[in-house]
């Protein structure tokens, strides 16, 4: 019972860790573009070789 008093700090700082690192990205804008790179990959824009 002992090991639960070291393991649930460490859940919580973890937890804590993910959802700074969640926050942070949807504030820098990684969540605003979702269908960009769907149709991105679809565009056939390369140049053949001569």
């Amino acid at each position: 019972m002992n090991v639960l008093l070291y393991l649930i700090p460490i859940a919580l700082f973890l937890g804590g860790l993910g959802l700074v690192g969640f926050i942070w990205s949807l504030r820098s804008g990684q969540y605003d573009d979702l269908e960009g790179a769907a149709w991105r990959i679809l565009q056939d824009d390369d140049k053949p070789r001569p």
